[in-house]
């Protein structure tokens, strides 16, 4: 049986066009607006939201932001616009990938493949890290600071995940860039600075916290154990 995959764009071409090229491996389903998809959502629980950022009713940002507060479904953003703003929010807000139109239909293909291939390695894994005052779960994707929840998007766990899971390993951009979006994302590393710099705000919120992700000048991050 078929995954069920939901295309969101209010270009009835568009969503037919990645219909055609996913249709072989993925049952897929179709929205016009931003007010109709957590209504999809529940009803055929896909397992990956390809989303416009440009929807009537609602834009994807919203749409982006409504999924995140209540699944962790994979989500690839689509943007007419090409601007580095555009891609850095729907990042910031959760999204696992984006793609600028136009597109090629192949290209498509290959990211929804990727993506769900990254999350779904995720989910086989049941691991926690533990250092001086911090706790990361990898099962459930929580962190503890000091003893204190901190809330982090899907993005902030796995480049926290990553460097704790190497500590003292120096990061380039563009490799975390690598692992955390994948070989196949065209993006650019000031992504990565943003998504950091959120990620260790929130860890250094809570009093008495370390400096865990440090940067490293010139060639990117790392994260330092302190006893």
């Amino acid at each position: 049986m078929k995954e069920p995959v939901l295309v969101v764009d209010d270009d009835p071409h568009i969503c037919e066009l990645v219909k055609m090229y996913l249709d072989d491996e993925y049952n897929v389903a179709v929205a016009h607006d931003g007010g109709s998809v957590m209504g999809k959502i529940s009803e055929i629980n896909p397992v990956l939201v390809v989303l416009d950022i440009m929807l009537p009713i609602k834009t994807g940002w919203e749409v982006c932001k409504e999924i995140r507060q209540k699944w962790d479904i994979p989500i690839i953003m689509l943007t007419a616009k090409g601007e580095e703003i555009d891609k850095i929010l729907g990042l910031e807000l959760g999204a696992d990938d984006y793609i600028t139109k136009p597109f090629s239909p192949r290209e498509m293909a290959a990211r929804v493949k990727a993506v769900l291939r990254r999350t779904r390695l995720g989910e086989k894994t049941e691991r926690m890290l533990r250092y001086p005052g911090i706790v990361m779960d990898a099962e459930s994707h929580r962190v503890k600071v000091s003893g204190e929840p901190v809330e982090l998007t899907p993005k902030e766990f796995e480049l926290l995940w990553l460097m704790g899971s190497n500590p003292g390993k120096v990061f380039s951009r563009d490799h975390l860039l690598n692992k955390v979006w994948g070989y196949d994302f065209f993006g650019d590393t000031r992504a990565v600075d943003s998504q950091v710099k959120r990620l260790r705000k929130k860890l250094e919120a809570v009093p008495g916290a370390q400096a865990y992700v440090q940067t490293v000048w010139g060639i990117g991050y790392k994260f330092e154990v302190q006893p």
